[in-house]
């Protein structure tokens, strides 16, 4: 009865073959959650290609998509210290070692001198990556400086703001910083030279409460955050539901506090043309 039994067949191993995808490739989009290819996302200025959303970029990344080439930085000498000797979970000092051996060598933002399709311009852009752009005493003294530079060459002034506030391993002295940046940036307004301030995601704290809100020309790029405190703390404070959209640039643009909000791919040609009107004579 042998012809009965079903003889089981020895099953060789199939070697598994499993495809490693290299890390870094794709980007998952903070706001539709699409996946998108990187190489993509260089072609686009690092905006995602289906909803628009404006990824964070670096220093030398925006300076290049608004500036002539040729620019040049200033006041990169300076340098934070630890004047509160402030020491925590992570000691201050500590962190600025560790930042500055990252190459972070400009603290939390880099002022160059250069043009602008032509235009004479000093610009400070505000580096997300150096303790979340935070404001200390030499955010605002290279501001102030800035400024100064720009008052003397008889030039616009333009400051790219992307901060979480204040700093506070400085203390009172980062508060400082919000009158003295000001006060530079009134000096700016008496000599009737142009300042523009263009806001980026996120722009909260104490640069919002001062340089960032005082241009004569406020941008903003599509859906930065821009205020004071954050939603859940401002909800958790008065008690109510914000409306939809609270705190984002399209919100402020409706409600008077931005002028414009213009995506990544055009700033440059319309600060350029603002550029043009703010500093030729009208009669």
């Amino acid at each position: 009865m042998s012809w009965f039994i079903k003889k089981r067949q020895q099953k060789t191993a199939v070697e598994e073959r499993t495809v490693r995808v290299p890390e870094g490739l794709w980007v998952k989009c903070d706001a539709c959650r699409e996946l998108i290819y990187r190489a993509e996302l260089a072609n686009t200025r690092n905006v995602c290609p289906k909803c628009g959303y404006h990824f964070r970029i670096g220093v030398a990344e925006r300076l290049e998509s608004v500036m002539d080439p040729g620019y040049e930085e200033r006041f990169g000498e300076l340098q934070s210290g630890d004047p509160l000797a402030f020491s925590a979970a992570k000691p201050y000092a500590d962190q600025l070692r560790k930042l500055k051996g990252l190459g972070h060598d400009h603290d939390a933002v880099l002022v160059v001198e250069g043009t602008l399709k032509g235009h004479p311009v000093v610009m400070g852009v505000m580096d997300w990556d150096f303790l979340a752009a935070s404001m200390g005493s030499v955010v605002g003294e290279k501001l102030r400086l800035g400024a100064e530079l720009a008052l003397a060459k008889g030039c616009a002034f333009i400051i790219v703001s992307c901060s979480g506030g204040a700093r506070m391993q400085e203390g009172a002295l980062s508060l400082m910083q919000m009158a003295k940046v000001s006060a530079a940036l009134a000096r700016l307004d008496s000599a009737g030279l142009p300042y523009l301030s263009i806001l980026t995601d996120p722009t909260t704290g104490g640069v919002s409460a001062s340089y960032a809100m005082l241009g004569d020309l406020n941008i903003a790029e599509p859906k930065a955050l821009i205020g004071f405190a954050g939603p859940r703390v401002i909800e958790q404070t008065i008690k109510q539901t914000l409306p939809e959209g609270f705190q984002r640039s399209e919100f402020l643009q409706s409600h008077g506090m931005v002028d414009k909000v213009v995506p990544r791919d055009r700033l440059r040609d319309f600060v350029a043309t603002a550029l043009d009107w703010m500093t030729e004579p009208h009669g």
